[in-house]
């Protein structure tokens, strides 16, 4: 008897169209199979006839018929979200042979968190286009919400920066380039600029600027200041922007907190003020994550091999160390 694995897969590979999952995705992301079907120029009964054989093919249910239309099952989302992967992995190599045809080595598409920006992606780029002057880089910036779901649907080829501690681990490959902590940084002019042995009551008097409640710097924060037995600060902003976060701490009272490479840069420069206080939260890896080196372009290859060549170069330890 034929394993039903095997069965499935010899009638998709038979008989799965490209329209059948197109169909199947845009069912998806509009609920309604007669709106799915008019984006796409189909009659509705021809829509309905390709789902009903998606689903015979696939031996599986993949929408629940409800008054307010349709709803993928757990199947129904699954065979969605690798049908989506398909169409990602099909543009990025209509997009890699345009570059090639155009003279360009290729493309890769970064996802980078707040921590890798100032240094590490740089320094990365710099190394690739000195040995592939040709790739294109393109940069998506955002939080690890935002970005993964791209990463994982193949919209982007890998994400740099804070590694997730917990959440789509089990789906990616991480790998760590360095440690890193948070500082509690302040314009100049700040009453705390310079202060020695900084304790939480005093910075608990000035408003704070703090990345979004999605994050996981945010999350750790709020559990400590959940901990404290002052009233809370006041949450001024929340903003992942660095250069308003910089603008607004060199203009105002408050107190912003972010990884120390962030703001090394403009700590030396003195633009901004480190605080003389340790923050018990926020410490950990920097890094990339991605859907695996199989599934990596030979631009996108070349590039975490910069990005760990970069990683190597540069001091992070010791400037963390400089500015405790």
């Amino acid at each position: 008897m034929i394993p039903r694995h095997a069965r499935i897969l010899d009638r998709a590979l038979t008989r799965l169209k490209l329209r059948q999952l197109r169909l199947l995705v845009a069912v998806g992301r509009e609920g309604s199979i007669q709106a799915a079907a008019k984006g796409l120029g189909i009659s509705q009964p021809a829509a309905t006839k390709m789902i009903q054989d998606l689903e015979l093919d696939f031996e599986v249910r993949l929408f629940d018929r409800t008054n307010r239309g349709v709803v993928p099952t757990a199947f129904g989302a699954s065979l969605i979200r690798h049908a989506t992967l398909i169409f990602a992995q099909l543009s990025n190599a209509a997009q890699e042979l345009d570059d090639l045809s155009e003279g360009n080595s290729g493309r890769v598409t970064v996802g980078t968190l707040l921590a890798a920006s100032p240094a590490l992606l740089p320094a990365a780029i710099d190394r690739l286009r000195a040995e592939r002057p040709k790739v294109a880089v393109k940069i998506v910036e955002g939080t690890n919400e935002v970005l993964m779901p791209r990463l994982l649907a193949g919209e982007i080829d890998m994400i740099v920066g804070r590694l997730p501690r917990e959440r789509h681990r089990a789906q990616i490959v991480q790998e760590t380039f360095f440690e890193t902590r948070v500082l509690a940084v302040t314009g100049p002019t700040h009453p705390l600029a310079g202060a020695a042995e900084v304790t939480y009551p005093q910075l608990a008097r000035h408003g704070w600027i703090l990345p979004p409640s999605e994050t996981t710097l945010r999350r750790q924060a709020d559990q400590f200041l959940a901990r404290q037995p002052q009233a809370p600060p006041l949450i001024a902003v929340e903003s992942v922007s660095y250069l308003a976060n910089r603008a607004l701490l060199r203009s105002n009272d408050f107190i912003g907190l972010m990884p120390a490479p962030v703001a090394a840069l403009d700590i030396a420069h003195g633009l901004l003020v480190a605080i003389d206080w340790t923050a018990p939260f926020g410490a950990g890896p920097v890094g990339v994550s991605h859907r695996g080196q199989e599934g990596l372009s030979p631009a996108g290859t070349a590039f975490l091999d910069a990005l760990r060549a970069a990683s190597d170069g540069l001091a992070i330890g010791q400037s963390d160390s400089d500015m405790r």
